[in-house]
């Protein structure tokens, strides 16, 4: 299981971000990411399956602030993902199965993507989801298309 916090706030939002997303630690046990958008966007991640989140997130927390920010607890890939697309830069986070990542990542790849977030030697299918999305004309229509595209529960968060 996975578990993702997002907060949007008017003030600083790390305390609710980095308290929200430790809740969810009984949800995985591989990894943990924060990505927080303050002066700049600012993004950690760590393998929990070695310590306490919080432990591991404190410095993170305590150097960072801003407005707006995502948090994950994962059993599958290293994340969030940041992403530099037509669309701008965005952060993703993902949770879910994709039981055709390797048939995706392939016709992605036949067409001229590549792949940066490789671990244990599988795409990372944050990322293969950020790729489908930056297919789509805005990214309304990119989220609905590697919905689509991917067999197994959605990868977003619903």
């Amino acid at each position: 299981m996975s578990g993702i916090f997002g907060v949007a706030s008017r003030s600083n939002c790390m305390d609710n971000l980095f308290y929200g997303t430790d809740y969810h630690c009984h949800l995985g046990t591989e990894f943990g990411g924060l990505a927080v958008q303050g002066d700049q966007l600012h993004r950690a991640i760590h393998r929990i399956s070695n310590g306490q989140f919080k432990n591991l997130f404190d410095g993170f927390y305590r150097e960072r602030s801003g407005q707006m920010g995502v948090g994950v607890i994962s059993d599958s890939d290293p994340q969030p993902i940041i992403i530099e697309s037509r669309f701008g830069t965005f952060t993703l986070v993902t949770t879910g199965l994709i039981t055709n990542r390797n048939e995706l990542a392939r016709e992605l790849i036949e067409q001229g993507a590549t792949f940066s977030e490789i671990f244990d030697g599988r795409i990372n299918q944050t990322e293969l989801v950020a790729k489908l999305i930056a297919q789509g004309a805005d990214v309304a229509s990119g989220i609905r298309a590697s919905s689509t595209a991917s067999r197994g529960p959605s990868p977003f968060c619903s």
